[in-house]
């Protein structure tokens, strides 16, 4: 990040609401733009014209100069976005994806590098997803740590439907406008935001929704869920309690805890009202209120039933107990998520079998079981961790004899080879006890 941008934040953290009126020129200076260029990934789909990285850079500073000629002068127009489909996580739906052209990505890259550190002073620490420094890790580690250490006995699970496909255009720049007083950014925002959808060649306007695949998409969409729910939560909804009450979000997906089930239920009915106000849909069926903390386990068992459970970010979080019998929130890989990832690890095993040679598949096998591993080797979930390394070494076994009429490998002489790409065991990566100095709340 260049020192003018640098000092940008830090005019926004030394003057909280301020109103910036000059930032247009951040967008269109060369250098800014050059270095946009040479941060995006060149691997990544090209857009609906087709252009590459490696195309676009044949002739790069002939083509920046237009580029922001065009921005100076608010002739500018994005392009429409591609559409695209990938499988969503536990569903046959597909999620829509919309592929910015490659110049387009340079100016999406340029503006939300000016509008960052702005809204990175604004935005409040129960906010997790998509920013700097932040991972879901540490809202998994937090909320848990909160859970353990302060009075909570309730939990509210929900979810948007269709968030990023919903995101109102006019809310949205409103929001904008409370910190952003350039309006030759406001304007090209709103391009961004209008520039339409290719679909079957076939464009289409985009009336509403903020594309997932954009760079500048999960900015936009931190900026309205942060006026919509998390400004809304420690404003009025923690005031309004007697109780302690807190609040994770990451991206879309949020938890709330609270003290008392009367004020848990009170937030759960208002919720969907309050989304309704913003053109959101609360997920009934994907959101609940449930009694969790220090006494859920007893008061659950005393009635005969199951302690309840709730999912976030691919975990299950669930009363446990430590060995010496007192209360412990604990983790384990969700058993939707375990499927998911074991669904498309066989998938890749069965479509790469045939194109791979054996030691570049062992190679791209251990990058996957690691990158996993990473992830959800925490504390408390070794056993799940467990269970994912064993199917994961029985598929590749399986797929990777399939690559000719004839058995490869024995599974002594399969263990041999893991021995020597070295095939991962399953250590615990990070350290999510809630009794230790360094798991207190990152948002109390």
């Amino acid at each position: 990040m260049s020192t003018e941008l640098k000092r940008i934040g830090e005019k926004a953290r030394a003057c909280p609401g301020q109103v910036f009126t000059s930032l247009y020129h951040h967008v269109t200076d060369m250098d800014n733009l050059r270095d946009c260029y040479n941060a995006l990934d060149g691997r990544k789909a090209p857009g609906a014209d087709g252009v590459t990285k490696e195309k676009y850079g044949t002739n790069l500073e002939e083509n920046l100069r237009e580029l922001s000629g065009k921005l100076k002068r608010m002739g500018y127009i994005p392009q429409p976005k591609w559409r695209t489909y990938v499988p969503k996580p536990g569903s046959d739906k597909l999620r829509p994806l919309g592929i910015s052209c490659f110049e387009d990505k340079i100016v999406e890259e340029a503006v939300k590098r000016v509008l960052e550190p702005i809204y990175e002073t604004e935005f409040e620490n129960s906010s997790y997803g998509y920013r700097p420094g932040r991972d879901p890790l540490d809202c998994v580690r937090s909320l848990g740590a909160t859970i353990q250490q302060c009075k909570v006995s309730y939990v509210v699970e929900a979810d948007i439907r269709g968030f990023f496909d919903h995101v109102n255009h006019e809310w949205l720049i409103k929001f904008l406008s409370r910190r952003i007083g350039d309006k030759r950014i406001v304007r090209l925002i709103r391009r961004m935001l209008k520039s339409g959808i290719m679909e079957k060649g076939l464009v289409r306007a985009s009336e509403e929704g903020t594309p997932q695949g954009s760079i500048i998409s999960p900015l936009l969409s931190n900026i309205y869920l942060h006026y919509v729910l998390d400004q809304w939560f420690s404003q009025r909804v923690i005031r309004g309690c007697k109780g302690e009450a807190y609040y994770f979000r990451f991206a879309d997906d949020f938890v709330a805890c609270f003290q008392y089930k009367s004020e848990a239920e009170l937030f759960r009915r208002r919720l969907g009202e309050r989304l309704g106000h913003y053109h959101l849909q609360l997920a009934e069926e994907k959101t609940n209120c449930i009694e969790f903390g220090r006494f859920a386990r007893g008061n659950a068992r005393s009635r005969g039933e199951k302690p309840k459970e709730f999912t976030f970010l691919g975990f299950t979080f669930y009363c446990g107990k430590t060995s010496r019998g007192s209360f412990k929130v604990k983790r384990r890989t969700s058993h939707k998520k375990l499927g998911q990832v074991l669904r498309k690890y066989t998938e890749w095993a069965q479509e790469e079998r045939a194109k791979l040679r054996k030691g570049e598949m062992f190679r791209r096998a251990k990058t996957r079981v690691v990158g996993h591993l990473n992830y959800y080797a925490i504390t408390d979930n070794g056993k799940m961790c467990g269970i994912f390394l064993y199917y994961a070494t029985q598929i590749l076994f399986k797929w990777i004899n399939r690559k000719s009429q004839r058995r490869s490998y024995t599974w002594e002489k399969f263990n041999r080879v893991l021995k020597w790409v070295g095939w991962p065991s399953v250590r615990i990566k990070k350290n999510m006890n809630p009794f230790e100095r360094s798991a207190v709340p990152l948002n109390v």
